[in-house]
């Protein structure tokens, strides 16, 4: 859709000498990066089997339907936002242009924070399974954070070569992770379902949407979803953004989707709709909660899926990593630029990549999963449940402002009229996400697996958290921009 000659005036984007580089992504590359961020294998692997066991069972796929509902409807104010507003800073610029700034600022720290910890949490199931990895095949038994570490050093290097290398490297393995689950998804559509059929009515009836539990695997649902907000900040390094970026957010919501409602779908069609909540709680009792999924792949697929996969996890979660990285230091670069944080972080290498945004992310990382390694933390129960379920915490208030934010911008600014795109749908959101972020809050000890105490200091430490940024906002008041 084009924008309006009047209302691309008043587009703001930052001035050309501190820009990150132009015209680098097209719509596929900013996708494989979304993609990569939502790690789709681990969160089929991860999250469906927690869902089906503590949720709604075999309605599980119609959770899935209606939290991609969820985001499609806040992606139509943040698509029309992003037509006039194209900065690295995404949700942080969003919301200081509709909110204010010092609200802004607060919110881009709780931002960042979100970033940082969920690329901390997958580093911990990294480094474990990759570990697992190698000595099963070399016999080398290294300590799971040594693996992290070497990864760490991996990113960083990939995030200084620049924009181009970093999706070229993540379009190879999310194509290999999509791939192996469509494949096995096609497979058994095509042979009419598992032992009880395709269920279709068991998975997508209202009453199967609304059995069991269906506020946690909404909950997981949506956490599922977490990433696709990168489009916007690949803005300024995209092919002619204000097309580029909305094609890639709404192709991002669809495709994800798609592929969550059908593989979960798949999924408990392969084990029967009536034996799938038994299944899925035997899978984790056991502890590997993977073997829901890699089970009936396996059966379909031979049994090289069950050395394919489990390698297919690790570079699924490396993709992850290398995403959040290239956000988070997109962040750090933005809050430098716009004087909030030191202004050297604004600085580009030869090769338009914020080097010391970026360094200073890669610092972040070491710090956040340095003391799991030296207390000998379970690097999975401890850091990586505590860290994902804080971060999706996070994000849902990242969402819900943006949405608010979206409603107040284009009641003030008036460069953009239309009903649906600036107030109803936005709206809606705001509803949905608030009712999200309810959810969350109320079963988030499921979610991090840990106890009510954990549950409540990991949960004050998003307030906290915005209350600094608030605080930078105020004490950087006045500065040039």
């Amino acid at each position: 859709m084009d924008i309006p000659a009047t209302t691309a005036a008043a587009t703001v984007e930052p001035p050309a000498a501190r820009r990150l580089k132009p015209n680098a992504l097209g719509v596929l590359g900013i996708l494989f990066f979304v993609l990569s961020a939502q790690a789709p294998l681990t969160g089929i692997a991860g999250a469906v089997p927690i869902a089906v066991a503590l949720g709604n069972g075999p309605g599980v796929p119609a959770s899935y339907l209606a939290s991609g509902l969820l985001i499609l409807l806040f992606s139509v104010g943040f698509v029309a936002m992003g037509r006039h507003v194209v900065d690295a800073g995404a949700f942080y610029v969003y919301i200081g242009k509709g909110l204010g700034r010092t609200a802004g600022t607060g919110s881009a720290a709780v931002a960042l924070f979100a970033y940082c910890a969920i690329q901390a949490a997958m580093y911990g199931l990294y480094g474990a399974i990759v570990s697992g990895l190698v000595d099963q095949y070399t016999g080398l038994a290294a300590p799971w954070w040594v693996w992290s570490l070497v990864t760490i050093a991996i990113v960083q290097g990939l995030g200084q070569a620049g924009i181009e290398l970093g999706a070229k490297v993540l379009a190879i393995f999310v194509l290999a992770e999509f791939s192996i689950l469509f494949v096995f998804g096609l497979i058994t559509l095509v042979k009419g379902g598992g032992p009880e059929g395709l269920g279709l009515a068991e998975s997508f009836s209202p009453s199967a949407a609304l059995s069991g539990a269906p506020g946690v695997a909404l909950m997981f649902a949506v956490a599922s979803m977490f990433g696709f907000e990168a489009t916007a900040i690949y803005g300024e390094e995209a092919r002619d953004p204000r097309r580029t970026v909305p094609r890639a957010t709404y192709l991002s919501v669809l495709v994800v989707s798609a592929f969550f409602v059908f593989t979960s779908w798949m999924l408990v069609s392969a084990h029967g709709s009536s034996k799938a909540v038994a299944a899925a709680g035997q899978a984790l009792e056991s502890g590997d909660s993977a073997a829901f999924v890699f089970a009936p792949v396996a059966a379909q697929l031979g049994a090289w899926a069950n050395e394919v996969l489990p390698i297919l996890l690790a570079t699924s979660l490396f993709a992850g990593v290398l995403a959040f990285h290239n956000s988070a230091s997109r962040y750090l670069f933005s809050l430098g630029r716009d004087g909030v944080l030191p202004r050297r972080l604004a600085s580009l290498n030869r090769r338009h990549a914020p080097w010391l945004a970026g360094l200073t992310q890669t610092i972040i990382a070491v710090l956040l999963i340095l003391p799991f390694a030296v207390t000998g933390g379970d690097p999975v129960l401890t850091l990586f449940s505590w860290f994902s379920g804080v971060a999706v915490l996070a994000m849902m208030l990242m969402y819900l402002l943006t949405s608010v934010s979206v409603i107040a911008f284009f009641r003030r600014e008036r460069v953009d009229t239309r009903p649906w795109h600036t107030l109803i749908a936005p709206a809606l959101g705001a509803v949905g996400m608030g009712g999200a972020l309810w959810l969350i809050l109320a079963n988030f000890p499921t979610l991090i697996g840990g106890s009510t105490t954990t549950a409540i200091w990991l949960a004050c430490g998003v307030p906290v958290v915005m209350l600094l940024g608030v605080l930078a906002a105020l004490r950087t008041r006045g500065r040039a921009a």
